[in-house]
């Protein structure tokens, strides 16, 4: 059959409703063009699968665990800044769990000491910095910071 037999046998086949209008149903109000088209948005099955992918590889480090030379010698440098009497700087170093996975990350900061919480076992830095004392592995006095500097 040649194509003009074709268009002749299909304007046949629906010559009953070729030229009746389009219909309108009352159940259901006509869809939108942009709600048309989301239908044809492209699926995105994997949202979320990059940064999981991410997260993955980000990498963590293992706590250092206090042996009883670093645990004398942090004993020793708190001992001599608790009884000062001027204001003293500090430097010090220590971990931060990581929030998602097992393991973290270590931390310096550097500020004033203010006091130590016995009760909880913090170091308490000017600015309201607390480090618990379990997890510092290194602790230093420094020069005095300028009043610019930022607590890091």
């Amino acid at each position: 059959m040649n194509i003009d037999g074709e268009k002749k046998s299909v304007a046949k086949k629906y010559s009953d409703i070729i030229d009746k209008p389009h219909p309108i149903s009352r159940k259901h109000p006509r869809m939108s063009l942009e709600a048309r088209a989301a239908q044809f948005a492209p699926f995105a099955a994997l949202t979320g699968h990059t940064e999981e992918l991410m997260e993955e590889r980000r990498l963590t480090k293992e706590k250092i665990m206090q042996d009883e030379e670093l645990r004398e010698e942090l004993d020793r440098v708190m001992e001599k800044v608790m009884t000062r009497e001027d204001p003293v700087y500090v430097r010090c170093v220590y971990f931060v769990a990581d929030e998602k996975k097992e393991g973290g990350d270590y931390v310096a900061v550097n500020g004033c000491f203010k006091r130590m919480d016995e009760a909880n076992h913090m170091l308490v830095l000017k600015g309201g910095i607390e480090i618990p004392v379990d997890d510092i592995v290194e602790i230093e006095e420094i020069e005095e910071m300028s009043e610019d500097s930022e607590y890091k």
